[in-house]
C-alpha cells in the first residue's frame, strides 16, 4: 500500500528489470528489449552503471523512477548478492509506493525460488556466505514473496517469441490500469453507470450482452468510453471498437462481401489480443480465438445488423465472464439480436443541461452572475442535447452577455455544422417514404394531438411502418397513440433539409418561417410543390392578403394559422381540398363557396367571425373533429348528416347558436358533444340513440328546457344551469354506464327514483338546486355528493353500513323489529374514499346531521353545524389538540371534526391539513382538498359556496402512515390548518375509532336512536326491481 506520506518520483521509465546478465541479457532480455520498443515501452538499461558488491544509488533512483518493475528469476539469479539487494528495494518500494512487480521464472522452478532449494538453492547458500543472519532473512524473506507472486513460467511456453509477446502485452495493459479522470465529474455519468451495472450483472460468470440506445448526441459514445475505461482493469482481454457506422470500418460494414467480412473480424481480434494481421481465414475465427477468453468488447454507434452478425453472433462465441457493449441509435438492431437487456439514455434534465451548458461555456458548474436568463435560454434551444450544448457552449466560451443574446437568434434557426454532421447520418440512411414521413413530422405534425395516420392516410407513406421505424431509430418518440414528439435539433434539421429544396420558398414542400409564408402569400407565389404551412402569427405584425392567396398551391394539404389574426382583404374566394383546416379567428363571415371539404379530417375554427360554414349538404366521409368554440356569431350549424366519421363536435361559446341541428341523428361514430355556455340554444333533436356518444355538455345553455335524451350510452353529462325543471325517468333509466351528472341549478323537485339503478354513477353534482326537497335512491357506488346551496333539502336517503336509514326533519320512527331490518338491510354506503358536501344545506335537521355524522363512513364531508359532536371525545378550541397514550393502538384509526366560522371565503377549495405530531416527530401528514375530486368533464361554479353559518367538516384516517411505529410510547398531537384561515377553526374534535371488523360487528348489536325511518312510498319494491 502506498503511504500518503512517501515523496513523489517522476516517473522516467516504464519497467525496470532485474536479473542475473549471465542467464538472459545476450538471448532472452534482448528479444524483451526490442519487442518493449515496439510497443512503446520504456525500459531502463543499466549497461553503463559499475556493477559492485552492493547496489549504487543510481539503481535505487532507477527503480523508484519506474512505473513497474519485472524480475526474470533464473539458475543463477541468487548467486549474486547484487540481484539480491535489487529484488529486496524492488519489493519495499512495492510496500511503500504501490510499485507494481512482474515475475518470469526463467528455467527454474517457482518453488525452488520459494524455498530456496535445488539448484537456486545453492547458489543462495553460497552467496550468504559471510554474512549477517539479517542480511540472509532479508534476502530469504524477498525470495519467498516474490516466488508467490504469480508470473509467467518459461516451461509453459513451446514458443519464446508467443511467451515474449504475451509478456509485453501484459505489462502494456498494465501500465493502462491507472485510473482515467478524462469522464470525472461529467454531469449525469454517474447515474449512468450505475444503472449500467445493475444490466451489466458483473457478479455472475455469464456471457452478457447489452444495449446502450438514445438518439445521435445524447452522449452513447461518452457513457459506454466511461464504462469501457472503468471496466477494463477487469478483463486482461478488451477492445473498444468505435464508430463502426462509418470511419474506418465504413468500407466493411452491411455489405454482403465475404473478404470484407473477415476483414472486420480480423480488426476485432487484432484489437482484442493486441496482435497485427491475425490469419483469418473464415468467419468462426472470433468463436475460435475468444470462446475460451473472458473479454470486454464495446461495439461502438452499431448502424446495421450484419456488423452484430460477423462480430458477435453468438454468446457462445465468448468465455465466461465476458461482456459485449452495443451502442446504437437504432433499437431494431438490437431486438433483432435478441438483446434484452437495453439501457436507454434519456435527456438530461434542464438543471442538468443548464450545468452542462457552463462546464462548456464558462468552465464551471454554475452560471455567472447575469448570465442567467440567456444561459436558460440557450439550454433550450439546445432541446438538452448534450452535444448541442457542448457544441455550443464552446463557440460562445469568452464572449459577452450582449454577444450571446445575439447569438439567440442565430441558435434558433440554423445548426451548428458539427451538431447538424452528426444528426444528419441518421436520415441519409432512411428510405425516401421515411424521409418524407420525418420532414412531415419536423415541418408540421411535432409536438401535435393530430392522428397522423389519418391525415396521411391518402399519401403513399407507409405511416404505421415508418413511424415505428423513426421511433426505434430515435428520430422520434411516441408516448402515446396520437402523439409524435421530435426533439428540436432534430426538428431543425428537417426544416434545414426542406429549406434547401429550393431557394424560392414557394417551391418547397413546407412553409414555416413566417416571413416567408408573409411573401409568398403577398405575393401569390406557391406552388403545387407546397403541401402544408404552419403561420406563427404572433412573431410578426399582423397583416392581410387576398382572397385567391392560395390559389397557386393546388395541392396544400395542411394549413394550420395561429398565433393572432390574419386579415382577409376580402371575401375568400379559394381554399385548396385541405385534410387540417386549423384558422382559429378565421375574419371572415364564410369559407369560399366553391370550397370542397370532403377531404376534411379536422376543422379547428375558434374565436372565428364565421355565421355559417357551408351550403347544403357536402360529402364529410373523412371528417373526425369539427371546433367552432368561441364563434359569437355562428347563427346555423351545417347539414352533418354525410360526416358519418365524426368523433367530436364543440360548439362551446357559439351564444349566436339557436338550434342544434337532426342532422346529428346521423353521427352515429360521435363521442363527445360539447355546447357550453350556448346561451340562445332552444332547439335539439330528441328520441335519438347515438351509440358511441359518451360526454355531452351543455352547461351554461340558460334557454334550453329539454333534457338531452342522446344516446343510452352516456358516461359524462352536464347540464347544469339552465332552464331544466325535471329529469325524466325514462331517460334517466337508460343511463346504464353513467359516471358522472352535473345538475347544477336547475329547477329540479326531486331527483328520480330510478337513479339507484345507476350502479356507475360516481360523481353527482346538484348544487344550488334550491327546489330540491329530498336526495332519494341514491347508488351504492357514488364516490361525489355535492349538494351545496341546496336550501330547501330536508330529506336524505342512502345506503348506509348498517341499518337503511333515511333522514328527514319529520319526526320519525326507528328500525326496531328484526324485520325491519332485514327488510332495509342492503349493500353499503361504507366507503372512506367518499367526499360529501351539504354546504348550506340550512334545513337539514340537528337530528338528520347527527346521523350523517356518526352513521355514515367517508373520506369528508361537510354540512351545517353550530358545535362539535358529543361523540367526538377529545375536544379543544382552537386549531390543535393533544391525545393521550394508552388510547390507540398501531392499527387504529381516527375521525376528527373541525368547527369553522364564516369568512367570505370559498370553503369548497380549501386545502384542509391534519398533522399528527409524536415526539416533535410527524408521525402522519394528511390532505383534503373537498373539491378535489370535482370532473375534468363537469363544470363546476364554486363562486356561490361562501359559507352562510357556522360549518362542520368531518373526516378520517389513519393514524399512522407505518404500521412499525410504536403507537403506545407517547402523546399525539393533533394540528388542523385550513387555506382559507387557520383562524376559522374555532373548535376540533377527535375520536379514535376501532379496526372496521370490531366496529361493524359492534354496531350490529346497537339500536339504532336516531331519525331514521323505511321510505314510506315503496322504496323496498323499487329497489328490488331495479337491482
Amino acid at each position: 500500500m502506498a503511504s500518503s506520506s512517501s515523496p513523489a518520483y517522476v516517473k522516467r521509465f516504464h519497467v525496470f528489470p532485474s536479473f542475473h546478465g549471465a542467464d538472459v541479457r545476450r538471448g532472452f532480455l534482448s528479444h524483451l528489449h526490442n519487442f518493449f520498443a515496439s510497443k512503446g515501452i520504456k525500459t531502463f538499461k543499466d549497461q553503463e552503471i559499475e556493477r559492485g558488491n552492493t547496489i549504487g544509488p543510481e539503481l535505487v533512483k532507477a527503480i523508484r523512477e519506474s512505473r513497474m518493475s519485472i524480475v526474470l528469476l533464473s539458475t543463477n539469479y541468487a548467486s549474486s548478492s547484487w540481484c539480491l539487494d535489487e529484488l529486496v528495494e524492488i519489493l519495499r518500494c512495492k510496500e511503500d509506493l504501490g510499485h507494481m512487480v512482474m515475475t518470469l521464472f526463467y528455467n527454474v522452478d517457482p518453488s525452488s525460488v520459494r524455498k530456496q532449494k535445488g539448484d537456486f538453492g545453492s547458489a543462495f547458500m553460497k552467496t550468504c556466505e559471510g554474512k549477517t543472519e539479517e542480511v540472509k532473512q532479508r534476502w530469504s524473506k524477498a525470495l519467498t514473496d516474490v516466488a508467490n507472486i504469480e508470473g509467467e513460467h518459461y516451461i509453459n511456453w513451446a514458443n519464446e517469441a508467443d511467451m515474449i509477446k504475451k509478456i509485453a502485452t501484459d505489462i502494456s495493459n498494465k501500465l493502462n490500469l491507472s485510473p482515467s479522470r478524462d469522464f470525472e465529474g461529467m454531469v449525469g455519468m454517474k447515474a449512468h453507470l450505475t444503472n449500467l451495472n445493475s444490466l451489466l450483472c458483473l457478479e455472475c460468470d455469464d456471457v452478457k450482452m447489452i444495449g446502450i440506445w438514445g438518439p445521435a448526441g445524447i452522449g452513447k459514445t461518452t457513457i459506454a468510453r466511461a464504462l469501457y475505461n472503468l471496466l477494463s482493469s477487469d478483463f486482461r482481454l478488451r477492445c473498444f471498437m468505435g464508430n463502426l457506422r462509418g470511419g474506418s470500418y465504413k468500407s466493411k460494414v452491411g455489405v454482403d462481401d465475404y473478404e470484407s467480412k473477415l476483414d472486420l473480424q480480423n480488426i476485432l481480434l487484432s484489437k482484442v489480443l493486441s496482435q497485427r494481421d491475425i490469419g483469418v481465414d473464415h468467419l468462426g475465427m472470433v468463436k475460435q480465438w475468444l470462446k475460451d477468453q473472458k473479454v470486454l468488447i464495446i461495439l461502438d454507434d452499431v448502424d446495421d445488423l450484419e456488423q452484430l452478425e460477423v462480430l458477435a453472433k453468438e454468446l457462445s462465441w465468448f468465455g465466461y465472464g465476458s461482456r459485449i457493449i452495443v451502442t446504437t441509435e437504432d433499437k431494431k438492431i438490437l431486438v433483432a439480436h435478441m438483446i434484452n437487456d437495453i439501457y436507454h439514455v434519456e435527456f438530461p434534465s434542464d438543471e442538468e443541461a443548464l450545468e452542462m451548458l457552463c462546464l462548456s461555456a464558462f468552465k464551471q458548474r454554475s452560471v455567472p452572475d447575469g448570465f442567467e436568463e440567456v444561459a436558460r435560454k440557450v439550454a433550450k434551444l439546445c432541446g438538452n442535447l448534450p452535444l448541442g450544448l457542448s457544441v455550443v457552449g464552446s463557440s460562445l466560451r469568452g464572449e459577452s452577455k450582449e454577444e450571446w443574446e445575439l447569438q439567440l437568434s442565430r441558435i434558433e434557426s440554423s445548426l451548428d455544422r458539427k451538431v447538424e454532421d452528426i444528426l444528419r447520418v441518421g436520415y441519409d440512411r432512411l428510405s425516401k417514404k421515411d424521409q418524407s414521413l420525418f420532414l412531415h413530422m419536423a415541418c408540421f405534425f411535432n409536438n401535435t394531438s393530430y392522428d397522423v395516420r389519418s391525415m396521411l392516410a391518402d399519401s403513399n407513406l407507409d405511416v404505421e411502418n415508418g413511424l415505428k421505424t423513426l421511433a426505434v431509430k430515435s428520430l422520434v418518440q411516441i408516448p402515446y397513440h396520437n402523439r409524435i414528439e421530435m426533439h428540436s435539433l432534430l426538428e431543425q434539421m428537417g426544416r434545414q433539409i426542406v429549406h434547401e429544396q429550393s431557394d424560392e420558398p414557394g417551391k418547397r414542400q413546407f412553409l414555416v418561417e413566417p416571413q416567408e409564408i408573409r411573401d409568398v402569400l403577398a405575393n401569390k407565389t406557391g406552388t403545387g410543390s407546397v403541401i402544408g404551412i404552419s403561420l406563427d402569427m404572433s412573431k410578426m405584425d399582423e397583416f392581410s392578403v387576398s382572397g385567391r392567396a392560395f390559389e397557386g398551391m393546388r395541392n396544400l394539404r395542411f394549413l394550420r394559422i395561429y398565433g393572432s389574426q390574419l386579415g382577409i382583404s376580402e371575401e375568400m374566394e379559394y381554399l385548396p381540398r385541405l385534410r387540417l383546416l386549423w384558422w382559429p379567428y378565421y375574419p371572415r363571415k364564410r369559407l369560399p363557396q366553391k370550397f370542397q371539404p370532403e377531404c376534411l379530417i379536422r376543422l379547428f375554427m375558434s374565436f372565428s367571425n364565421l355565421e355559417k360554414l357551408w351550403d347544403g349538404i357536402q360529402p364529410l366521409p373523412n371528417l373526425e373533429e369539427i371546433h367552432l368554440e368561441f364563434s359569437a356569431k355562428l347563427k346555423e350549424i351545417p347539414n352533418l348528416s354525410k360526416a358519418t366519421s365524426l368523433k367530436t363536435l364543440y360548439l362551446k361559446g357559439c351564444t349566436s347558436l339557436v338550434e342544434l341541428p337532426c342532422s346529428i341523428q346521423n353521427l352515429h361514430k360521435l363521442e363527445k358533444l360539447k355546447m357550453n355556455g350556448c346561451v340562445k340554444l332552444r332547439v335539439i333533436p330528441t328520441n335519438i340513440n347515438l351509440a358511441s356518444l359518451e360526454e355531452v355538455k351543455m352547461n351554461g345553455c340558460s334557454r334550453l328546457r329539454s333534457f338531452p335524451d342522446f344516446s343510452s350510452n352516456i358516461k359524462h353529462l352536464d347540464v347544469g344551469n339552465t332552464s331544466i325543471e325535471d329529469v325524466p325517468a325514462s331517460v334517466a333509466g337508460r343511463w346504464s354506464r353513467v359516471t358522472e351528472i352535473n345538475l347544477s341549478n336547475i329547477g329540479i323537485k326531486k331527483i328520480p327514483d330510478c337513479i339507484i339503478g345507476l350502479l356507475h354513477l360516481t360523481d353527482l353534482i346538484i348544487r344550488n338546486c334550491r327546489k330540491l326537497e329530498s336526495l332519494q335512491s341514491l347508488p351504492p357506488s357514488l364516490l361525489k355528493l355535492d349538494a351545496a346551496g341546496c336550501g330547501s333539502l330536508k330529506s336524505v336517503c342512502f345506503w348506509l353500513y348498517e341499518p337503511r336509514a333515511c333522514i328527514t326533519v319529520n319526526d320519525s320512527k326507528c328500525v326496531k323489529s328484526e324485520k325491519d331490518t332485514k327488510r332495509v338491510s342492503s349493500p353499503t354506503f361504507y366507503n372512506p374514499i367518499r367526499e360529501v358536501s351539504f354546504l348550506n344545506c340550512l334545513s337539514l335537521s340537528e337530528e338528520a346531521r347527527r346521523v350523517i355524522i356518526q352513521r355514515w363512513a367517508y373520506m369528508s364531508v361537510s354540512l351545517p353545524g353550530k358545535q362539535v359532536p358529543a361523540d367526538f371525545t377529545h375536544k379543544a378550541k382552537g386549531n390543535s389538540i393533544t391525545i393521550s397514550s394508552g388510547t390507540f393502538s398501531v392499527s387504529s384509526r381516527f375521525k376528527a371534526c373541525l368547527l369553522l366560522t364564516p369568512t367570505g371565503q370559498v370553503l369548497d377549495i380549501a386545502r384542509v391539513v391534519c398533522r399528527l405530531i409524536s415526539k416533535r416527530v410527524i408521525i402522519n401528514e394528511l390532505e383534503y382538498c373537498p373539491s378535489a375530486r370535482l370532473s375534468r368533464c363537469l363544470e363546476v361554479d364554486a363562486t356561490t359556496s361562501e359559507i352562510l353559518t357556522e360549518h362542520l367538516f368531518v373526516f378520517s384516517g389513519s393514524l399512522f402512515k407505518c404500521v412499525e411505529v410504536d403507537a403506545t410510547t407517547s402523546d399525539i398531537f393533533f394540528e388542523f390548518s385550513c387555506d382559507v384561515n387557520d383562524a376559522n377553526i374555532i373548535e376540533c374534535g377527535v375520536q379514535i375509532l376501532r379496526d372496521e371488523v370490531e366496529s361493524s360487528s359492534r354496531k350490529r348489536k346497537e339500536p339504532s336512536d336516531g331519525a331514521v325511518e323505511v321510505c314510506k312510498d315503496g322504496w323496498w319494491s323499487r329497489l328490488k326491481s331495479l337491482v
